[in-house]
Parts: C-alpha cells; structure tokens; sequence
C-alpha cells in the first residue's frame, strides 16, 4: 500500500469498525465520513477533519506511551446501541436489552444485558461512543444481519 492512501480495512459492519477505533473511508464511504465529520464537530467543535478525527481515535484507542490496547470502564446501562463491551474476555456488541457475542463471522449467543449499575470494559473508544448516542445512521448495515431477531 503506498504511503498517504487509503488503508485497506473491512469490518464486518459498522459497530465493528467503531468499536476498533476506526471511522469511515473519506473516499469510498464519502457520504458517511461527511455525516460522521458534521456530528463530530458538534461533540468536538475545536477538532476538524479526519487527521484531527484519527488523532483522536488513537489516542483513546492505544496508550500514547506504550502503543497498547486501552480499553475504559462505564456503566452498562449506559452505553447506546452499537457499543462493544468485553465479557468474560469475549468482545459482545449492546444492543437494546442483550448482549451480543461478536465473531469474525457474524453474532453467535445472546445474554440479557445484567441490571443495576454494573461496570464494563468498554472497547469502543469514548468518542465513538458519544457518537453512537446520537441520532446517527450509517448508509451501510449498522450491524450484521445475524444480530438481526
């Protein structure tokens, strides 16, 4: 891949890409990187374009130091739809009331999200979440159709 283009990722759907830390393409998913960068810039109104975006991402994605996984707690019953948390060291996507076990190949077991105010190792970088709490709808699938009922 040569340097300063575009990086050759594919995810299996939309909370995926968000939860690894990644936006949408400013080339071949113009129309969405325009929409993400618009409610972007109302949650962070001194940040604009997608260098100061990625920048972002990263930094709450990998620690500035040692380049390893971070991860952030919150509350469960906190997180929007689209959220991926870590539960018994599998990645799960929330999704209204349930847990959903994610796969490279789609959503497997389902669990009822626990009640109370229990704590998660949230994946999806802080940023994005705030931006799945918007009124937000991606031009391709949000999810996966397995998590479809």
């Amino acid at each position: 891949m040569a340097p300063g283009k575009f990086t050759e990722l594919f995810f299996l759907d939309e909370a995926t890409a968000l939860a690894a830390g990644h936006r949408p393409c400013g080339e071949c998913r113009y129309r969405d990187y325009e929409h993400l960068t618009a409610m972007w810039e109302q949650l962070h109104p001194d940040q604009y374009g997608a260098d100061a975006i990625d920048e972002q991402l990263d930094a709450e994605r990998r620690d500035p130091r040692t380049k390893q996984r971070r991860f952030h707690q919150t509350d469960l019953d906190e997180l929007p739809d689209g959220s991926f948390v870590l539960l018994e060291d599998h990645p799960h996507l929330v999704l209204g009331p349930q847990l959903l076990r994610w796969s490279p190949a789609g959503y497997t077991t389902r669990r009822q999200k626990p009640g109370g105010s229990i704590k998660a190792t949230v994946i999806t970088p802080p940023s994005l979440v705030a931006l799945l709490a918007t009124d937000r709808t991606p031009l391709v699938p949000f999810v996966h159709p397995s998590a479809i009922v």
